[in-house]
């Protein structure tokens, strides 16, 4: 299982290249920038300049903000110079396009597998000088001069991962995607009982199979060195958890676990901006169910234990700042063989 590192919450460009050293020199074999309060493409240029070995990766990138050309262009530029970079999209949902990005939305599911279509129909025009000829149903690129053609990658194409939680974009992931991220907000039983079967079914319709398609996992970690940090990570967490649960569109992890009631009140407290009450509904089951929880000695054995044979990779979502050393313990657990 590779074990990925990076800026979940994102990072002023001028933390990231130090960062980006200290995680490759630690052994992680990701470096991944989210799309939150800063740009996800350009701290990984400055990753790249100084680091030789460590995977590159948006996580993610917010699709829907951008349209294919964009995407396409920036991704080229990122692999040529790197040869070590993955496109990991995400669609966000609706209110963040329209009223935050001011763009269009629609048919999410339908336009992501368009847009990553349109996108490797542009990396073939580049690839082979041939016409570039895209017609959908959201996208059109019927244009293509050699003075905006930047020629064959010399790294070969990027891969792309698609973010998802529902059933119908994570069948669009395993059916034009090279891999998937799970959303934080997925638990053990959601994994198994409906991303997995989804991606299947999106490799089948493709006439793939899940052989080299990768799955990246990030997980709610909550630990501590003592019970008073576990406290603080927990409460941390339990907020984190409550803000996902208040979105409307991740309600089908809490039905699985007949939880569906939870979204309506969370979503209420939601719209009233009422936060800290939203955390206190996150009770020890709902905590334990999408968490790991206990010392970091406990951590990697049970990241393991739930994930161990379905997730190729790993990342520690914790909404709270922890001690190095503690996650250089449960890092060196889940390298172990």
């Amino acid at each position: 299982m590779k074990v990925d590192g990076g800026a979940g919450f994102g990072v002023p460009l001028t933390e990231v290249a130090e960062l980006a050293v200290e995680q490759e020199a630690s052994g992680y074999d990701g470096f991944w920038i989210a799309e939150t309060g800063h740009d996800p493409f350009l701290p990984l240029l400055l990753a790249a300049e100084h680091t030789s070995t460590v995977e590159l990766g948006t996580s993610i990138a917010v699709a829907f903000a951008r349209n294919p050309m964009t995407l396409a262009n920036t991704a080229w530029d990122l692999q040529a110079y790197s040869g070590r970079f993955i496109l990991g999209l995400g669609s966000q949902i609706k209110p963040h396009i329209t009223k935050r990005f001011s763009m269009e939305w629609s048919k999410p599911a339908a336009r992501m597998r368009e847009m990553v279509q349109a996108v490797h129909a542009i990396w073939d025009c580049w690839s082979t000088d041939g016409k570039l000829s895209f017609r959908g149903d959201f996208y059109t690129h019927t244009l293509m001069t050699p003075f905006f053609n930047p020629g064959p990658n010399p790294h070969g194409y990027p891969r792309i991962f698609l973010a998802g939680v529902g059933p119908l974009m994570t069948e669009v992931a395993g059916e034009v995607a090279d891999g998937f991220i799970c959303h934080a907000f997925t638990t053990e039983r959601f994994l198994r009982e409906v991303t997995l079967p989804a991606l299947s079914e999106g490799r089948a319709k493709a006439g793939k199979t899940m052989e080299g398609f990768e799955i990246s996992g990030p997980s709610f970690v909550v630990t501590g060195d003592n019970e008073e940090d576990l406290e603080a990570a927990a409460a941390s967490t339990r907020q984190q958890i409550a803000f996902y649960g208040s979105t409307p569109a991740y309600r089908p992890v809490l039905d699985l676990h007949g939880w569906g009631d939870l979204q309506d009140e969370l979503n209420r407290l939601s719209k009233q901006g009422d936060w800290k009450t939203m955390g206190t509904l996150i009770d020890d089951e709902i905590l334990n169910t999408f968490a790991v929880v206990g010392e970091p000695e406990a951590i990697a054995p049970e990241l393991k234990r739930r994930y161990g044979d379905c997730v190729n990779r790993i990342s520690f979502y914790a909404p709270y700042s922890g001690e190095p050393e503690r996650w250089r313990r449960v890092f060196d657990e889940l390298k172990a063989d």
